[in-house]
């Protein structure tokens, strides 16, 4: 059976959401006799994308509402 893990790739402030967000990614590393296995990534999230999205204002890509910003990428 694979273990799934949420783990935190990157974190910077976020302007929109007036605090300090996590870039984080599922990952799942295979059990048993595939050990040797590199993880997979499922999927990626914001931790604060949920309340984002539910706030009037287009926020980034990660709440799902504003696909042209992304807040994550490198300055």
């Amino acid at each position: 059976m694979a273990v799934k893990n949420w783990e935190t790739l990157k974190s910077r402030y976020c302007d929109h959401a007036g605090c300090d967000v996590s870039l984080e990614a599922e990952v799942a590393y295979a059990a048993g006799i595939l050990s040797d296995q590199p993880p997979r990534l499922l999927a990626h999230r914001c931790s604060n994308g949920v309340e984002c999205s539910l706030k009037k204002q287009a926020a980034c890509v990660w709440a799902g509402t504003n696909p042209a910003y992304d807040p994550f990428t490198e300055k």
